[in-house]
């Protein structure tokens, strides 16, 4: 995973280890260098209820997500199941994708077929007629 998708989990995850009162430091800090960060930080902080109530059950949750997305259930079968179907959707993912550039590869080379034979035509249209002497 790339440390751009990481670093929000990461800071995140800081903050709840700090508690409250470092939520509100960040949210303070944010409004004061640039406040729509201020105001960003204050909206999820009410969205995600760490305005109300402590940053404990947080620390739980950050956990489970961390835990490559998915924490197994336990059950050797169903988990066996799931990481196979993900397999194949990850995979019909990359041939539908393939699928779409070559379509769009085909889109391209017939725009550009199309360019070239009025380029062509035009030339002929404008060129002076040889055949023709009096």
């Amino acid at each position: 995973m790339s440390t751009v998708a990481t670093w929000p989990s990461q800071a995140e995850t800081w903050l709840d280890q700090r508690g409250k009162g470092a939520w509100i430091a960040a949210m303070v800090l944010g409004f004061v260098f640039f406040w729509p960060v201020g105001l960003a930080i204050l909206a999820y902080m009410i969205w995600s209820k760490r305005m109300f109530t402590g940053c404990r059950m947080h620390k739980n949750r950050a956990h489970h997500r961390r835990a490559h997305g998915f924490a197994s259930s336990g059950n050797t079968a169903f988990d066996a199941y799931k990481a196979d179907t993900l397999r194949r959707l990850e995979e019909e993912q990359e041939a539908f994708e393939t699928f779409l550039q070559r379509l769009r590869d085909a889109k391209d080379k017939s725009e550009f077929d199309d360019f070239m034979d009025e380029r062509a035509r035009k030339a002929r249209d404008t060129a002076p007629d040889a055949t023709v002497e009096a």
